[in-house]
């Protein structure tokens, strides 16, 4: 049996950096540096689906800030 055909029981957490951009990462590992946790763990299945129903907009932050700011310099 290989690795990929084992069950995945890791534990991960949700976390998203400051572009508002979100992954996931083992929960017992320290977080790399930009990455802050959401608050949802659970099984990889699990935390996915969580990132699908909260991150509806996969432009990175300072996209849509700028896209904002363009939008409102074009307005009369």
């Amino acid at each position: 049996m290989n690795r990929d055909d084992r069950e995945d029981t890791t534990i991960y957490t949700v976390v998203v950096n400051y572009e508002e951009q979100y992954s996931i990462w083992p929960e017992q590992r320290e977080l790399p540096p930009g990455w802050k946790a959401v608050g949802k763990t659970g099984p990889k299945a699990e935390c996915l689906e969580y990132i699908k129903e909260v991150w509806t907009d996969m432009r990175p932050l300072s996209l849509r800030r700028k896209m904002e700011e363009d939008e409102r310099n074009r307005r009369p």
